[in-house]
């Protein structure tokens, strides 16, 4: 097979990232027109996320925001977007670069994207190791059976 030179997949993902950043800028611009609303699904630890601390806490690997009525301030850039939502009464600044995204969906008319994450797959790398674990433990069932 031969060597796929142009890296088609990175090129399916800028282009679906594309589609989820024109769909945000047209939000931002013209707000969400009848039934469209996104839920947008992001790792809050990767690089450059700005989230407040005690949602971090809460959410210490993915979150996922929704879209819809009470959000203010949508900013849309080249790499990433920036939104104020309110958390328990309290309006916070969020800030997601599009390569933090996991899934992107508007549930109205069942549209929904799921990206390939580098930030996830370098975190992967720099994991540490996993806890080396007991031996298998032998059970034998004698032990549940009636008598």
């Amino acid at each position: 097979m031969a060597q796929d030179l142009f890296d088609y997949p990175r090129m399916v993902q800028t282009a679906l990232r594309n589609v989820m950043r024109e769909a945000l800028t047209r939000a931002a611009s013209e707000g969400l027109p009848g039934d469209h609303h996104f839920y947008v699904t992001f790792l809050t630890r990767a690089p450059s996320v700005i989230v407040p601390e005690y949602l971090l806490t809460k959410y210490p690997d993915e979150m996922t925001i929704v879209l819809q009525h009470q959000f203010r301030a949508l900013q849309v850039g080249e790499d990433a977007f920036s939104v104020s939502l309110s958390f328990s009464n309290r309006l916070e600044r969020l800030t997601v670069p599009f390569a933090a995204v996991t899934t992107f969906a508007d549930p109205s008319v069942n549209f929904g994207l799921q990206f390939e994450t580098p930030v996830a797959k370098s975190a992967e790398v720099a994991a540490l190791p996993a806890p080396e674990r007991p031996a298998a433990e032998i059970v034998t069932l004698d032990r549940f059976r009636k008598r």
